[in-house]
């Protein structure tokens, strides 16, 4: 038995006025084959299929692997370039039994709205249609009709914060290698919900939903229940949320049961979120709370989708209002960061540090600082695995420590504070730039954990982005609307 496996991979916020080309994939991941390291799972899906093809003894075939940190839309040029040389590794492997893809599902190239889509095309008219196809997606992903086509097995990440990359990677391997052996074949159902929203799984109304699609699994025929949240941030016609249902031989079940749990996350519209505090509504509520330390989420400004990570806004009004013993991170500011280093740690100096990008960065921030923290080369902990935050420095503003780093990237681990001496557990209120991935590491620390709005790129209220893609109509941007199954 043979397959093969590959890996193309970034979430594309088409708003964004960030571009991502190929230096975007090699600062991110830029692996091929036979560069993939053996201990780190960074392409989940090429790790597991290289430990089970270890233990199971069927042929494995490594492709190319690429990835991008979230920004604006991919050129074309460097799209086809990373593409067909995945397509090139899966003709010079034929003939193959099966094909395991990691992709993200809102990748989106100029020229290209659905990324998956064409890839998968591709690759179906080499490997013929007796070859099995599975892929795994991201839960904020464009679930399009096209891919469910054209794959034979496509399993979504369950959790939010990820944090089961590799256990939903040992699933599409699963389903994969047993419709091979032809223990069960696989067909799948598409209910689309025609709606707009976030699911962080670790509040209880989406934590509840998805154990029970998981106690399902397994029982009954059930293969695979994936739930599609979408991405916000992408104008593209096929923007919604979905649920998806991998049923063996039964199309009629799978039918009634996407239908079901697709009813079901309508009703769901608008009880999933965590309520959005103003800047001001923010500190405040967090100076009221007597625990320390209260983690404050700048969603608006969160990297992982796509936005800058340089807005300053909230770090301007807590320096405004003197606030004692406050920390955020990270904010993006490569030239900050180098001028930091050039004039040494505890030094004061004027520095100008911020607001850089664009109208929803905010203005930059001019003031007196002191360098308080200096490291390199930093990383910090994430649900992925080690993540890159370059040159990091630390400086203090009053009462405010301010983490600047090199690279862009959401906050995931306690190391965005503690690489550069600034202990979170010390500080009264520590404001993170991410939207969920952050309270793998800062929810167990914090006493309270609010969100707030900042006013950067990422509007949290959908009606106010100007989509002219989007299929219409669709819940929030208008009330009714027609949910059903559409595959």
């Amino acid at each position: 038995m043979r397959l093969f496996t590959a890996s193309i991979y970034t979430e594309t916020n088409t708003f964004s006025s960030l571009p991502t080309g190929l230096e975007s994939y090699k600062e991110c991941v830029f692996l091929r084959p036979g560069e993939h390291p053996q201990e780190s799972p960074i392409c989940p899906v090429l790790w597991v299929a290289r430990k089970r093809a270890a233990a199971e003894g069927f042929i494995l075939i490594e492709g190319s692997c690429f990835a991008a940190e979230p920004a604006g839309i991919t050129s074309r040029g460097d799209y086809e370039f990373m593409r067909d040389e995945i397509l090139g590794q899966l003709k010079a492997a034929l003939p193959l039994d099966g094909v395991v893809l990691g992709l993200h599902g809102a990748m989106v190239a100029h020229g290209y709205e659905d990324v998956e889509g064409d890839i998968l095309e591709r690759a179906r008219a080499l490997v013929g249609s007796e070859c099995i196809i599975g892929v795994e997606l991201d839960p904020h992903c464009h679930l399009t009709v096209k891919r469910v086509k054209l794959a034979d097995v496509i399993v979504l990440y369950k959790e939010y914060p990820h944090t089961d990359t590799v256990e939903r990677a040992e699933d599409v391997l699963d389903i994969v290698l047993r419709a091979l052996r032809r223990e069960v074949k696989p067909v799948m159902s598409l209910y689309d919900c025609r709606q707009i929203q976030m699911y962080p799984t670790t509040l209880p109304l989406m934590r509840a939903f998805v154990d029970r699609t998981m106690t399902m699994e397994g029982r009954e025929g059930v293969l695979s229940i994936s739930i599609a949240h979408c991405f916000p941030y992408a104008d593209v016609p096929e923007l919604s949320a979905r649920i998806l249902i991998v049923m063996d031989k039964d199309k009629t079940k799978g039918d009634t049961l996407a239908k079901r749990l697709g009813e079901e996350f309508v009703w769901m519209r608008g009880k999933t979120e965590p309520p959005n505090y103003s800047i001001d509504e923010g500190i405040n509520a967090a100076l009221e709370c007597k625990d320390a330390p209260v983690v404050i989420a700048d969603a608006a400004d969160n990297a992982g989708c796509g936005a800058p990570s340089d807005n300053t806004n909230i770090v301007r009004r807590l320096i405004e209002r003197r606030v004692e013993n406050a920390a955020v991170g990270p904010i993006w500011d490569p030239i900050a960061v180098r001028l930091c280093f050039e004039a040494g740690d505890l030094t004061q100096f004027a520095l100008r540090f911020g607001g850089k990008v664009g109208p929803t960065s905010g203005m930059p921030i001019d003031a007196t600082v002191t360098v308080v923290g200096l490291k390199r080369d930093c990383r910090q902990s994430s649900p992925f695995g080690p993540t890159i935050l370059g040159d990091c420095a630390a400086v203090r503003v009053g009462g405010v420590n301010v983490v600047l780093v090199s690279k862009r990237v959401q906050a995931y681990g306690l190391e965005l504070f503690t690489n550069v001496g600034i202990d979170p557990l010390a500080q009264k209120m520590v404001v993170v730039k991410s939207t969920s991935h952050f309270s793998v590491a800062y929810g167990p620390i914090a006493k309270k954990i609010l969100y707030i709005d900042c006013g950067g790129a990422l509007s949290r209220d959908y009606r106010k982005i100007l989509y002219t893609r989007v299929a219409r109509p669709i819940w929030p941007l208008d009330e009714e609307t027609s949910p059903g199954l559409i595959l």
